[in-house]
């Protein structure tokens, strides 16, 4: 084997094997033929109806429920998401930030299924822009009079 590369090591062995088992004779210990492909307990290999047949009786027969678009995400209007924010004048940075992330935790697009992204987008773009307008009121100092 030494001169040659790798893979025609490789092939070689592949091919000796080939000729091995169409000799008739054993080519490794019980229940291999190449070396790469296992065989049943019964000597042959499984067949491609065999592997279909298990995997048809393994998947689900039912088909799930259609996915129902939530009341509250029907909820899209921004006085509708602005009271279910409910945001006050005694809000700081760190309530701000609190309710962005509950209100992301149930309204993210990427948390839920295709049929609802739509309102999710729209519900998060609303309470962003809602929540962002409250940080500049917090950030902007009160001019003395």
């Amino acid at each position: 084997m030494f001169g040659i590369s790798f893979f025609q090591s490789v092939l070689q062995r592949l091919r000796d094997e080939q000729d091995a088992e169409m000799l008739g004779e054993a080519t490794g210990g019980p229940g291999t033929t190449s070396g790469f492909v296992p065989e049943t307990s019964s000597g042959t290999a499984a067949t491609y109806t065999t592997v279909q047949q298990a995997y048809c009786e393994l998947t689900p027969t039912e088909s799930p429920a259609p996915f129902a678009i939530p009341d509250f995400l029907k909820r899209i209007s921004l006085a509708e998401v602005a009271s279910e924010l409910a945001l006050g004048e005694a809000e700081t940075a760190l309530t701000l930030a609190a309710r962005r992330r509950r209100f992301a935790a149930a309204n993210h697009p990427d948390r839920l299924p295709a049929e609802a992204r739509l309102n999710a987008t729209l519900r998060m773009k609303l309470a962003n822009m809602l929540i962002d307008e409250a940080f500049r009121r917090i950030k902007k100092p009160s001019m003395p009079k």
